[in-house]
């Protein structure tokens, strides 16, 4: 399993950047093999994670045009900096109250 760390300086947050995440959210999820998909926005500080299974799923997604245009939007408009890691999930494991 592979993970896409987003972090970006937000310089302009107005409705059509919130409309564009959201939308591509739902496109990664529903369309490219997303396996999750986690987003933070806090004092002009966003970030994001996504999962996915595969390199070849991530680069399709980075690839989608409405992903492109979004990319072009972030740099033009909506941030000051953005950063993206792509990571392989060497070991995980997690704890849930509900069901110990």
């Amino acid at each position: 399993m592979y993970a896409v760390i987003f972090t970006a300086r937000v310089d302009t947050d107005d409705s059509e950047y919130g409309e564009m995440a959201s939308r591509l959210r739902e496109l990664a999820l529903n369309q490219y093999g997303c396996l999750e998909f986690i987003a933070a926005n806090e004092a002009g500080q966003e970030i994001a994670i996504s999962y996915w299974k595969s390199q070849d799923d991530i680069l399709a997604w980075k690839q989608d045009a409405e992903h492109q245009v979004a990319q072009s939007y972030g740099r033009e408009r909506w941030y000051t900096s953005y950063r993206v890691q792509v990571t392989e999930v060497l070991r995980e494991y997690e704890y849930a109250k509900d069901s110990a």
